[in-house]
């Protein structure tokens, strides 16, 4: 496909292998900190698709207090299906991904759709990135209180099954802005 990118800070790079590609990832010749980044795969709905490559940027205000799609299925409200564009990143899987960086003793809310037809429920996975880098300890940081019950700590991860209309609250209950990623399922 022939794409040079360098991801920064709020970047999403999407790739869709399709048929079949050739891929990697390293840190810029001369670089002294190490990389540090989510990878995430997502197994389509369809086989054979041709290779595709969408990047979208979301900026810290915009995620900041409030969930943002970052991710969508193709055809869903405000996707657009080009390289670079404003919006989610096309994704051709039953999967929404939301970002969202909360204040201290903030909280955000999401609120599951209804499941397809012929499932039980809509599943959910609450991420808390670990933005203090590489760590084999004890998980510091940012803390999050999910459904005022549940705390997770950066790094942490929980399922959640949703009916229609059921919410995930998820509170800010450390001291620094935590970042969290939310997963929809059908």
């Amino acid at each position: 496909m022939g794409n040079i990118e360098v991801l920064r800070r709020g970047d999403i790079q999407h790739t869709s292998a399709g048929t079949g590609i050739r891929h990697s990832e390293y840190n810029k010749p001369g670089a002294t900190s190490p990389v540090h980044f989510l990878q995430i795969w997502a197994k389509p709905h369809t086989s054979n698709l041709q290779p595709k490559y969408f990047a979208r940027h979301f900026t810290d205000e915009e995620k900041t207090d409030k969930l943002v799609t970052v991710v969508a299925p193709v055809g869903s409200e405000g996707v657009v299906h080009e390289r670079e564009a404003k919006g989610p990143a096309p994704v051709m899987s039953n999967l929404s991904l939301k970002a969202t960086i909360i204040s201290p003793g903030k909280s955000v809310e999401h609120v599951f759709p209804a499941p397809a037809e012929g499932t039980a429920a809509r599943k959910g996975y609450v991420h808390v990135i670990q933005t203090g880098g590489y760590n084999t300890l004890k998980a510091e940081g940012n803390r999050i209180k999910v459904n005022n019950s549940l705390e997770l700590a950066e790094g942490d991860g929980a399922f959640a099954l949703g009916q229609k209309d059921d919410r995930l609250v998820i509170e800010n209950i450390g001291d620094s802005p935590a970042e969290v990623l939310v997963f929809d399922i059908q």
